[in-house]
């Protein structure tokens, strides 16, 4: 079937099966590769989308579920890279593998949208995504920082 999906902005026109995860159209169709594939089941958060601007996990969400929604990927996020969490995941050193950063920083703007002034707890809390590198301190700082400029 044919979809036109808006993301980041942009409609795009895809041919894909309703059942086709929105992980794999944002990759394979539209050639956004920021969307990680983590565990497939919606466990880890590697694939978190914004969907109407809400966090939404592009792994289980269906591209037959997308037209006339608002999809944001970590490309649409900021135009230069220069989004508050990401200015502060490179100067908290965030980073080591970087396979889970783009979901991780997707479910810390859904975060300090809803809650902009967050407590240690809240970012703790709200954060349910994977880091297999354990960087969880320096995210838990990377996020309060970028609390101070959002």
């Amino acid at each position: 079937m044919r979809y036109t999906i808006k993301v980041n902005g942009n409609e795009h026109a895809v041919d894909a099966e309703p059942s086709t995860p929105m992980l794999w159209v944002l990759r394979e169709h539209i050639g956004l590769t920021g969307t990680k594939y983590g565990c497939g089941i919606a466990r880890c958060g590697a694939c978190t989308i914004h969907v109407d601007g809400r966090p939404a996990f592009a792994c289980q969400f269906l591209v037959s579920s997308a037209e006339g929604k608002e999809i944001t990927t970590i490309e649409g996020l900021s135009e230069k890279g220069d989004h508050p969490l990401q200015r502060a995941w490179i100067e908290e050193q965030v980073p080591q593998c970087g396979y889970c950063q783009s979901g991780m920083i997707m479910s810390a703007a859904a975060l300090l949208k809803r809650k902009p002034d967050p407590s240690r707890e809240d970012i703790k809390n709200g954060i349910a995504n994977l880091c297999r590198c354990g960087t969880y301190t320096r995210i838990v700082r990377a996020i309060e920082r970028a609390a101070k400029e959002v």
